[in-house]
């Protein structure tokens, strides 16, 4: 009975030691769960960040439970043990003395996507639990601290940056990759792109080999060089490797081959040689493969097996050739197909019509050849460029049937023909079309049904042989940006819809055979930065509302028959850069008054053959400051003039330009920024060269030939250090050379010819490169390269001082022989041209020799409008 009252005092004693034990553990947890929320608190305090950006600490208050705010996670006792604040715009108050590292129970976090610009604390040392850390792109800079390699709980670590952003890159230095990892024997993703380690391959292949259970593995543009090792394959759980834009400078090993698990594989821009192993492209579990921009790596497609895994394949900026195998089809399941600018040749298979789940096809910058197969079972196509090849054949609806979510068509630079099927142009989503440098011909059709062109914004039909008028229902789209129907054989009036539109930015006709004026309909709201029209039949003035174009960039109406003054109108576009007005009948002269800022931006002026006079426009000279490399823009910036069609589509319209340079007519199709070019040859201008245009160091290309311009030749030309190109023939231009032209080292097309120049050419690096053709017809010139010599004093060698000395004296020997040369010829063409007779006769002579000389010359009578006549034909 003793004993069993001791048993129940025992049981007594336990059961209140238990309920006192629960009462201390609830009221230690509640401590520490209130010790977490304050230390949440003063974490959200401590941190600056972007209040207007946050999304998650913003919402933090006191009132509510911790585990119940936005980006925290508690488990069932109510312990913090995640912490999510990636993108919160956090840009500082994270270091050692942070009360993050109070949160000891916490297993996962993430603070990527910020901008804290610190280093990365060694206090996070002290979170020991962690099993998941996402550093990446947080902008943490410097040295990796070696407290991270004490996480040895860590599955997934991500450290990844982008070092152009910070300035800086997170980097290891003080520590190798070997002493990072060497205690994370259980990580399984490793992710470490953008940081810098600057190891070579058997060193960091090396460490990664302790890493057995390593799934995922990313370290691009980590500054890691060659060879790959053969022995990664040791890794047998590895599924992703990521080495991108490494300096790995080796063969690929053909031992990747063995990786079991391998689904992704990403070596594009390692400087691959040798030759590609194609049982790689073979794995059974390879889904993902870029082998992009190894312009040294070779290869080809091998036989792909049935019901092949591949998703994605690009191989773009290699030396893979060979055709694309039939077996292509096998892949049930390709997504992207991306093998631009390789040497790829052969037909296109028409097996390719069975990948049904293609979206994107890129095969452009090849060899390819024949017919375009149908791919009208790829419903979801959203890109095709097949672009720069040598495809034949004609386009029909097929081609297109069911493509309804295709959104970029890009055929330029083939060899198609036929007619363009209007099916082409009523695609729901379609932005772009480029069927350019083809051999299309025949009309646009018009289109009566609204949903035709509604959602194309960029359209480019240029250098084929399409005629007609454009359709006007081309007007029907609000949407559209870009429309170039360049060389082609259009012809009748310009639509006036084209000009009122207030959305096209690019409206390139030239080269075509339109008629009539230009339509004066620019509205206010004009968006048009390129307007080309050169080459057609165009006539009247430039149209006033132009001038409402206040964002035009480049104006080209060359070789029309234009009529008009120089468009001092259109001096409000302060954007303008290029000004072609060439070859039309353009007249009266050059400058603008009561203005002192005209087009400060203008870097190509072309006014040549056309009826300007005058003096050449120094004042306007004064505003152009684009031709003032010093004074407006650094020309190490080499800025193409274009137009950004779409800022994120990557959609961008080239704009072109036809110049006379070094005595040629050249296209120029990427205009740089720094290209600077005038021409204002083949007119009437008079006076002297303007001093401002000495202004003008960033000045390429000079012409101002052809016109009645005299004076000397400013010595101050010299000052043009940029000059590759300068012309000033057929002037009236008398003095010496400047010596100063002998140190214009660019220069490397000059023509002085047909002036009244005089004495020696000055001695030079350049002057004497020239071929005596640009010294021509100037009589008192002499020296190299020249045949006339020069004596001491400059003055040419055999000419009596008399003569030298007496510019205007009347040379009579010369004179007495012209005059007889003109009489004698007279003596000739006088009865040839008043006495009919002798006519007669004349011809009769001249007929009969030619048969005499050429056998299959006959004589015959023909009789026109009752005359009879003799004539000459060739027979065969």
């Amino acid at each position: 009975m003793r004993i069993h009252h001791l048993s129940l005092l025992s049981l007594i004693f336990c059961y209140c030691f238990l309920i006192h034990r629960m009462f201390d553990i609830t009221a230690v947890s509640g401590q520490i769960v209130e010790d977490q929320q304050q230390s949440l608190l003063k974490l959200k305090n401590g941190l600056k960040f972007n209040p207007e950006k946050s999304r998650k600490l913003v919402t933090w208050n006191q009132s509510i439970d911790c585990c119940e705010w936005r980006g925290v996670t508690c488990d069932e006792e109510g312990l913090v043990i995640g912490l999510d604040l990636s993108g919160e715009s956090i840009n500082g108050g994270l270091d050692n003395s942070s009360t993050l590292f109070k949160l000891q129970n916490l297993q996962q976090l993430n603070l990527a996507a910020n901008n804290l610009g610190s280093e990365i604390p060694s206090g996070f040392n002290k979170l020991k639990r962690l099993t998941y850390m996402n550093l990446s792109h947080a902008g943490f800079v410097g040295q990796i601290p070696i407290e991270i390699s004490y996480l040895t709980r860590l599955v997934t670590l991500d450290i990844s940056s982008v070092s152009y952003l910070y300035g800086q890159p997170l980097k290891l230095e003080n520590i190798d990759l070997q002493m990072l990892v060497q205690n994370l024997t259980m990580i399984r993703q490793l992710y470490m792109d953008g940081v810098s380690v600057s190891a070579q391959g058997n060193e960091w292949c090396n460490a990664l080999l302790q890493l057995h259970n390593l799934q995922e593995l990313g370290m691009s543009n980590c500054n890691l060089s060659g060879p790959l090792d053969p022995s990664l394959t040791r890794l047998e759980n590895l599924s992703v490797i990521r080495l991108d834009q490494n300096n790995l400078s080796s063969s690929v090993p053909e031992t990747f081959a063995e990786f079991p698990n391998l689904t992704i594989l990403h070596l594009s821009s390692c400087g691959l040689t040798g030759v590609f192993p194609e049982k790689i492209f073979q794995v059974a579990t390879l889904s993902d493969i870029d082998l992009s921009f190894n312009y040294h790596l070779y290869g080809s497609l091998p036989e792909f097996p049935l019901n092949g895994p591949l998703r994605t394949l690009v191989v773009r900026d290699t030396s893979f050739s060979g055709a694309i195998p039939d077996s292509v089809n096998n892949l049930r399941q390709l997504s992207i197909l991306n093998l631009s600018t390789c040497l790829f040749n052969g037909t296109l298979p028409s097996s390719m019509s069975r990948l049904m789940e293609l979206t994107y096809l890129d095969l452009s910058f090849n060899n390819f050849t024949g017919p375009i197969p149908s791919l009208n079972m790829s419903n979801n196509l959203m890109h095709l460029d097949l672009s720069h090849n040598d495809l034949t054949g004609a386009i029909t609806s097929v081609h297109f049937e069911g493509l309804r979510k295709l959104v970029q068509i890009d055929l330029q630079y083939n060899l198609l023909n036929g007619s363009i099927p209007s099916s082409l142009f009523a695609l729901p989503l379609v932005k772009t079309i480029q069927l350019s440098n083809n051999h299309f011909q025949g009309q646009l059709d018009e289109f009566s049904n609204t949903s035709y062109l509604s959602s194309i914004i960029f359209l480019s039909l240029s250098n084929n042989s399409l005629s007609g008028s454009i359709p006007h229902s081309l007007c029907n789209n609000s949407n559209l940006l870009v429309l170039d129907v360049s060389y082609n054989q259009f012809n009748g009036k310009i639509p006036e819809c084209l000009a009122q539109s207030d959305t096209l930015v690019v409206l390139n006709l030239q080269h075509n055979q339109f008629n009539g004026s230009i339509p004066d309909k620019f509205p206010l709201s004009c968006a048009l930065k390129t307007l080309d029209l050169n080459s057609n039949l165009l006539r009247g003035p430039i149209p006033k509302s132009l001038a409402n174009c206040t964002s035009l960039e480049v104006l080209d109406l060359g070789n029309n028959q234009v009529d008009d003054g120089f468009p001092c109108f259109l001096k409000t576009i302060s954007t303008l850069r290029v000004m072609v007005l060439r070859g039309n009948k353009f007249h009266g002269h050059i400058g603008c008054s009561h203005t002192n800022s005209t087009w400060h931006m203008l870097q190509i002026v072309d006014v040549a053959f056309n009826n300007f006079s005058g003096l050449l426009p120094a004042k306007c000279f004064k505003t152009w400051k684009a031709m003032m490399r010093d004074e407006y823009h650094d020309g190490s910036k080499l800025i193409r003039i274009g137009s950004q069609v779409l800022t994120f589509g990557g959609i961008y319209y080239q704009d072109s330009v036809t110049l006379t340079r070094k005595g040629l007519q050249m296209k120029f199709v990427n205009i740089l920024s720094i290209l600077t070019s005038v021409d204002f040859s083949s007119n009437n201008f008079e006076g002297t060269i303007p001093e401002e245009i000495m202004n003008f160091t960033g000045l390429f290309c000079l012409n101002l030939s052809h016109n009645a311009l005299a004076g000397q030749i400013p010595s101050s030309m010299g000052n043009l250090k940029q000059l590759q190109s300068l012309d000033l023939s057929s002037n009236r231009f008398d003095g010496e050379i400047p010596s100063q032209l002998a140190s214009l080292n660019f220069l490397s097309y000059l023509n002085l010819s047909y002036n009244r120049l005089v004495g020696k050419i000055p001695v030079g690096t350049q002057l004497q490169t020239f071929d005596a053709s640009s010294y021509a017809d100037n009589e008192e010139l002499c020296g190299v390269p020249l045949i006339k010599s020069c004596g001491d004093d400059g003055i040419t060698y055999g000419r009596s001082r008399s003569l030298q000395t007496r510019p205007h004296a009347i040379g009579w020997n010369f004179l007495s022989v012209e005059l007889g040369f003109i009489f004698g010829l007279g003596l000739i063409i006088h009865p040839l041209l008043f006495r009919k007779q002798w006519r007669h006769w004349y011809w009769k002579r001249v007929d009969s020799i030619l048969c005499l000389i050429f056998p299959q010359l006959n004589l015959e009578f023909e009789r026109h409008g009752g005359q009879s006549y003799i004539v000459l034909r060739w027979g065969l």
